[in-house]
């Protein structure tokens, strides 16, 4: 199947200007999507327009990944309520290098290639542009009218908080970095989150008035969990592409906790596996739900694909060591095992006290796993604490020194998926 046909199957595109698919069919086609370096790392979000970049480069297109440190300055108003905070330039700096050095995993810059990736940065162009010649040369191509048209402006400007100058002028911005790319680099085409179909319109339209030449673009509709809660988010925030930000395990543990809807797809959104490939597995989830295979193997082929073998391996390990009761019996860790087990809050208990033992209420409440006696109480009657994989519902259970593993740790626990690894010392 031709690129097109691979990224709608998959769910990767929702809007699309006329046009775009012949000019993918009759040429190699140079394409870019837009990174705002506003972190040092990438999160999950970040993960469809990199796949746009990595499908379009292995249907024998060129990649192009501009990364917005000038943008990044003045802050993209599309889908906010209000101006972030702009960042200064040693911070925007520092997540430039961050961001860069993460999008080389990805792409194929090998010069030999004649599609190799690209990296560019819009503020190498911009730094050298003064204001009234920005005005003269390029804001007199594009009516406020018609930027003023724009979702993202008509939702700012309808809100309580309005618009910036700095934020209405975004989308100029934006414009000028695809025509920069058009007259530099030959770039006609240009793809991103829906939200972006607004900025890369009026890049087209730049083009059209400016130089009288012809762009394309494509949307992917932006990604949403089907309970209504925010894609990429978990209690403990954002999940990182970084592995210093989210540990592999941490990573592994958001895919692999995904909703059986949530899960069917992100698995034809996020991997390579081809389709005959996705419907056996689903069909094979179906026959028994309880072993999760579908979850399994997306959390597998993404944490592979961002961290490595290497890490995915670690991951698996730590997850069956939390959570395989009867492969690996609590009591057979070691250690160092213990010691290893990743994404677990430690806290540390006085030994005195265990030997003397101690109720499990205060004890929770104590070491930190509850900010209080009163919310021990409530999760412990609940049913969810479990001590040493063990479920604990009687507040007068007491915890003391037979309890620790390796005659040092005692595990805990809390919810679902947080665990914390408290040392006697």
């Amino acid at each position: 199947m031709n690129l097109f046909e691979e990224l709608r199957w998959r769910g990767m595109i929702q809007d699309i200007m006329p046009g775009t698919e012949d000019q993918l069919n009759r040429e190699m086609t140079t394409g870019y999507v837009g990174f705002d370096p506003t972190a040092e790392s990438l999160h999950i979000g970040s993960l469809v327009p990199i796949l746009l970049l990595v499908h379009l480069q292995r249907a024998g297109h060129k990649p192009i990944a501009l990364i917005g440190g000038a943008t990044g300055m003045v802050g993209d108003p599309s889908g906010k309520s209000e101006e972030r905070s702009l960042l200064d330039e040693a911070t925007l700096e520092k997540n430039i290098r961050g961001v860069r050095a993460q999008l080389e995993k990805f792409l194929d810059f090998s010069p030999e290639k004649p599609n190799a990736a690209e990296l560019v940065n819009n503020y190498d162009w911009f730094k050298q542009i003064g204001f009234i010649e920005f005005l003269r040369d390029t804001g007199k191509h594009i009516t406020v009218n018609y930027m003023m048209a724009k979702d993202s402006v008509k939702n700012r400007l309808e809100g309580e908080t309005g618009i910036s100058y700095t934020e209405f002028a975004y989308q100029l911005m934006q414009g000028y970095d695809f025509y920069w790319l058009y007259t530099h680099k030959n770039c006609k085409l240009q793809m991103g989150g829906s939200d972006q179909w607004g900025n890369m319109t009026t890049g087209t339209e730049l083009i059209r008035r400016k130089s009288g030449g012809q762009a394309f673009v494509f949307t992917t509709p932006l990604v949403t969990k089907a309970d209504g809660g925010k894609f990429g988010k978990t209690e403990s925030g954002n999940i990182w592409l970084s592995a210093e930000k989210t540990s592999p395990y941490q990573f592994y543990q958001f895919w692999l906790n995904a909703s059986d809807d949530d899960a069917r797809r992100w698995i034809q959104l996020f991997t390579f596996l081809d389709q005959p490939t996705i419907q056996q597995l689903e069909q094979d989830h179906v026959k028994d739900p309880s072993q999760r295979i579908v979850q399994k193997k997306l959390a597998g082929c993404l944490t592979e694909y961002v961290h490595g073998a290497e890490a995915l391996e670690t991951a698996r390990l730590t997850t069956d060591k939390l959570f395989a009761q009867q492969t690996t019996p609590i009591e057979t860790l070691s250690r160092a095992d213990l010691l290893a087990i990743e994404g677990v809050v430690t806290c540390t208990a006085d030994r005195s006290q265990l030997e003397q033992g101690i109720d499990v209420v205060s004890f929770l409440a104590l070491v930190g796993v509850l900010p209080s006696k009163g919310e021990a109480r409530k999760l412990v009657q609940a049913g969810g604490i479990s001590i040493n994989r063990r479920k604990i519902e009687e507040i007068d259970f007491r915890i003391d020194a037979s309890l620790l593993l390796q005659g040092e740790f005692i595990l805990i626990q809390r919810g679902k998926k947080t665990y914390y690894l408290v040392q006697a010392r």
